[in-house]
């Protein structure tokens, strides 16, 4: 599966926030810390107005497919507010690096730990 990666837009805050808590994560290689500074690094950062409606930040709810199974969602959240039980998902774990950013429609192939392809489609955005 050829990587797609397309365009991310993230609020000046979520992108400080975020930063502020992959960076520390990544030295102790996290993987997904490690995938969430990749976004931010490529991520258009936007005035915390600017975020269009259609585009996953911290707090949405999203609704996704994961490689083209049955329809999921969950909340996308920091870590110490995340409980899988409740569909709360943390932003350091490989999907929800994955969300943060996307946009309604957008599409995201990566490559999971094990070397297995992987694609994420978001289906709404609330």
């Amino acid at each position: 599966m050829k990587s797609h990666l397309p365009p991310i837009v993230i609020s000046a805050a979520d992108h400080e926030r975020l930063a502020a808590i992959a960076e520390p994560a990544a030295r102790r290689d996290l993987e997904a810390a490690e995938a969430l500074l990749a976004e931010l690094d490529r991520a258009d950062v936007v005035a915390d107005d600017a975020v269009p409606a259609d585009v996953v930040r911290m707090g949405s709810t999203v609704t996704f497919r994961a490689d083209g199974g049955a329809a999921q969602t969950v909340t996308l959240v920091y870590p110490q507010e995340a409980d899988i039980d409740a569909m709360r998902i943390s932003v350091l774990t490989p999907v929800g690096a994955a969300l943060v950013g996307m946009k309604r429609g957008e599409t995201i192939n990566w490559t999971d730990p094990l070397g297995r392809p992987r694609s994420l489609q978001v289906e709404m955005v609330a």
